[in-house]
């Protein structure tokens, strides 16, 4: 299965989609009693592995006195019931930044959300679009990741706020798939995908989007 961004490429645009605008049937994890010192959040009870959490899914945190509410990245999985998560950092190389935790940081209610679903169709029509196959190259492959993962981020959440507008808020969810759809496409058309086979820095090939892919009958 390709997944050519995460869900940390996600809430980089739209923390809402974690928040209040999260997809209730694609919780992965969930509970309260949760205990954050620093960047490390432990949740007595949780089997995060078994939940399949990976790091750069996100993790929404609420503590009862508010002072803690908010979306944030999980950089890695310490152990069945320990994440080590961070405040949105610049990049996923970065360390980790401890969220500002006010007077509680005992009994967190938190959720882990995921648009994985959603992010291997859409990485499936990018490939597809650019004619790239598993002879051409894998996603683990792609030389210019952060285009790719603006790209394919822009596909899902043109696709979250698109089922959101079933709901209340209508319009306004409608126009945001609307103008995220719009900024999907004009990205594939001008996108230009490198692909390094072996290894070696050097670029074996390039994909470039708006143009055919030509194949001898």
């Amino acid at each position: 299965m390709v997944r050519l961004c995460s869900d940390r490429d996600i809430l980089k645009y739209e923390p809402a989609l974690f928040g209040v605008n999260y997809p209730a049937n694609q919780v992965i994890a969930a509970g309260t009693g949760g205990i954050l010192t620093g960047t490390t959040f432990h949740a007595s009870g949780a089997n995060f592995v078994s939940a399949q959490v990976e790091a750069g899914d996100c993790i929404y945190l609420k503590s009862a006195d508010s002072s803690l509410d908010g979306v944030y990245e999980i950089v890695s999985i310490d152990s069945a019931a320990q994440l080590c998560i961070s405040v949105l950092r610049p990049d996923s190389q970065s360390d980790p930044i401890a969220p500002p935790v006010g007077t509680q940081t005992t009994g967190i209610t938190y959720r882990i959300s995921t648009f994985k679903p959603q992010i291997a169709e859409v990485s499936l029509q990018v490939m597809e679009y650019l004619g790239i196959t598993e002879a051409d190259g894998t996603a683990d492959e792609i030389v210019n990741t952060d285009e790719v993962r603006q790209i394919c981020a822009m596909g899902v959440m043109a696709t979250a706020y698109r089922t959101l507008a079933d709901g209340d808020n209508s319009k306004n969810f409608l126009a945001k798939s609307q103008e995220y759809e719009r900024l999907f496409g004009e990205s594939l058309e001008r996108c230009r995908v490198a692909i390094d086979k072996d290894d070696d820095g050097v670029a074996d090939s390039v994909s470039y989007g708006g143009c055919g892919k030509l194949f001898r009958e």
